[in-house]
């Protein structure tokens, strides 16, 4: 479902660029809302979430696909946690859905999906490892990876069951807009993917933008 956000750029108290293939990790409290903005695009941003004050609890695709009876995500979709909790709330999208089915790339899926001499090819599980790594005082560690959101990601579900990954069905300024609803880390991954049309071949920077809770 299309849905304009009611919020300004101007206003953001928090506003990043993140390059092709870079991460992003920081937190977002209750209440407020963070858009990620695809710039140029037909860009992924691989995307995982963790409950700030205890990081056991993460973004869960099979309870929330479950709980919303439909396996795409776009405004109105209420994130769900490992424990069932509601974590965030989809509340503006201008592109129209987002894929929690395709997984991210990592160098053994480059491997067997493409070929032996792509497996030195920087993936989303290298940058996420990377974030781990350069930010221990979120206390994350490598068998905190878990489920994901592909945002901006185009992965249609075919008629025998399997996925497929095609052209994205973003554009230059479309964005995906959530609003928390515990205090979360977000650890995205601005997708390298080199090898199949998710980037259109050519990676491109996003933005991250956060607005402060409502009074």
């Amino acid at each position: 479902m299309l849905k304009e956000s009611q919020f300004q750029a101007a206003q953001a108290f928090c506003r990043e660029t993140v390059p092709a293939g870079d991460y992003y990790i920081g937190t977002v409290k209750a209440g407020e809302t963070f858009r990620i903005l695809d710039l140029e695009g037909n860009q992924a941003a691989d995307t995982l979430f963790f409950n700030a004050h205890n990081p056991t609890e993460r973004y869960s695709a099979s309870d929330t696909i479950r709980e919303q009876g439909n396996v795409y995500l776009t405004a109105g979709s209420l994130l769900r946690s490992t424990e069932n909790n509601i974590m965030l709330e989809i509340v503006a999208d201008t592109c129209g859905r987002h894929d929690t089915l395709g997984g991210a790339c990592a160098t053994e899926s480059n491997t067997v999906r493409y070929d032996l001499e792509k497996r030195c090819m920087h993936a989303c599980r290298d940058s996420w490892m990377l974030a781990i790594a350069e930010n221990p005082h979120y206390g994350l560690s490598k068998r905190d990876i878990g489920h994901n959101i592909n945002f901006f990601m185009n992965v249609p579900v075919t008629q025998g069951g399997g996925l497929t990954f095609e052209d994205g069905i973003s554009a230059p300024g479309k964005y995906v807009e959530l609003r928390a609803e515990m205090d979360v880390i977000v650890l995205i991954s601005n997708c390298p993917q080199l090898n199949n049309p998710c980037n259109g071949y050519n990676p491109t920077p996003i933005e991250y933008l956060v607005w402060a809770a409502e009074s």
